[in-house]
């Protein structure tokens, strides 16, 4: 019996780690992006379990300070906020409840989180969330060209010019990064 060579498309490795496609299935997230015209790239990673975003960046090669983290929390009388913060820094909770004038800020539970948001913790993106609800953004990432943020998917980061944070969630900039 003769053995008859598959076609295969030129430059595609079907079976290698990386053989996801470049585009992603859509989510709130992108669907968000794309309905106000912004220019984003997709850029999906093997999700690792407590990885964060020192995986993410290691997997994408990019500087996990341009990768930004985004975190559900809430003030005193529990309304969800949500914080992007470098993926190489945390929130002082107590400068940023100084600087938006609650008396205190601290991290929602996984559970609350994603009824806020709608996403799952590891895929939650600022974009396409469920509620609509106040966005700060530690004001050096703002002077960054490019950031890397989650899509809306765990695996999933999309890159995109930091002024669509402030232009598209009003997002408001804060200075309460600290370096553990």
């Amino acid at each position: 019996m003769a053995v008859r060579p598959i076609a295969v498309a030129p430059g595609r490795h079907y079976n290698s780690p990386m053989s996801k496609s470049r585009h992603v299935s859509e989510t709130p997230a992108t669907q968000f992006l794309r309905r106000h015209d912004v220019e984003f790239g997709e850029h999906p990673y093997e999700y690792v379990e407590h990885g964060g975003t020192a995986e993410s960046a290691r997997q994408l090669g990019v500087d996990e300070h341009h990768v930004v983290k985004t975190l559900v929390m809430e003030d005193e009388h529990a309304k969800p906020l949500i914080v992007l913060m470098h993926g190489d820094r945390t929130v002082s909770t107590k400068n940023l409840a100084r600087q938006i004038g609650a008396k205190r800020v601290e991290p929602c539970k996984p559970e609350v989180a994603n009824r806020h948001s709608g996403y799952l913790i590891g895929g939650t993106s600022p974009f396409g969330t469920r509620k609509v609800v106040p966005v700060y953004v530690e004001s050096s990432i703002l002077e960054l060209e490019k950031i890397w943020l989650n899509g809306g998917r765990r695996g999933f980061l999309v890159s995109i010019a930091p002024t669509a944070l402030t232009q598209l969630l009003n997002a408001k900039p804060v200075q309460c990064a600290s370096v553990d």
